[in-house]
């Protein structure tokens, strides 16, 4: 089954910093867009930030604009995510997913293929 696989999340104080991983399984993703999302309990999920496939373009949400930094290294067919200063409403599970859209649509999760199981980020004190 083709999906991806996340890894990183974990408990953190407000103030403290994660680094998500973001690995294929059963593909490569050198020549694909991936987007990160988030979907905490209640809410839908939505878009945090979205890497084109060779890393010339990128873009984040306003809510974490400045604090997460998204990355792609090709040759190890790994996307990752660098979240500093977390806050509490940072908590969520957080998804990448492979933008099938070619960056027409990169907020929407219709857009995306191959959802992992997520990892849980929970930022509290």
């Amino acid at each position: 089954q083709l999906q991806f696989v996340e890894s990183g999340g974990g408990l953190v104080q407000p103030g403290g910093s994660l680094r998500l991983s973001c690995a294929p399984s059963g593909f490569t993703l050198a020549n694909y867009a991936i987007g990160w999302f988030r979907q905490a309990p209640g809410k839908e999920r939505e878009a945090v930030s979205w890497i084109s496939s060779s890393g010339g373009g990128i873009n984040y949400a306003d809510s974490v604009k400045g604090r997460f930094t998204i990355s792609r290294d090709n040759a190890k067919n790994m996307v990752y995510l660098q979240m500093n200063n977390l806050k509490p409403e940072d908590t969520a599970v957080y998804y990448c997913a492979l933008d099938r859209s070619g960056g027409l649509r990169p907020h929407r999760p219709s857009s995306y293929a191959y959802w992992g199981q997520g990892t849980q980020v929970t930022v509290s004190s």
